[in-house]
């Protein structure tokens, strides 16, 4: 049993939330402390989903991907984790137009026709 307990708690990912606040900011573009992460959740290999707040309203839907403690394990250590990837949700009760970014437009979403 302990060895069914201790092979399940290797497919876990082994991020941490420091970290995983860092990869957040980076992603998002504000400040660590300048906004909280709540509503996780755990995929099998290593996905962490969860949602980003600033206290200005601002929302995003992130994940991140993070090798777990069996990968880290047999590739001693060489796994790296990933950078957050968060996608900006609509303000308010009205949604994004149809085919226009939530969160505004970038030089990719410009080239690609979606501004």
């Amino acid at each position: 049993m302990a060895a069914l307990i201790g092979g399940l708690a290797a497919c876990a990912s082994t991020v941490t939330h420091d970290k995983l606040e860092q990869r957040t900011a980076q992603a998002i573009g504000r400040e660590v402390g300048s906004f909280s992460l709540t509503d996780f959740s755990e995929e099998t290999g290593g996905r962490t989903n969860y949602t980003a707040r600033a206290r200005d309203g601002a929302t995003w839907r992130c994940y991140q991907y993070s090798p777990t403690g069996f990968q880290k394990a047999m590739s001693f250590g060489q796994i790296p984790d990933s950078d957050a990837i968060c996608t900006p949700m609509a303000r308010g009760s009205a949604p994004a137009a149809e085919g226009k970014p939530a969160g505004g437009c970038n030089a990719l979403l410009k080239a690609a026709g979606r501004c």
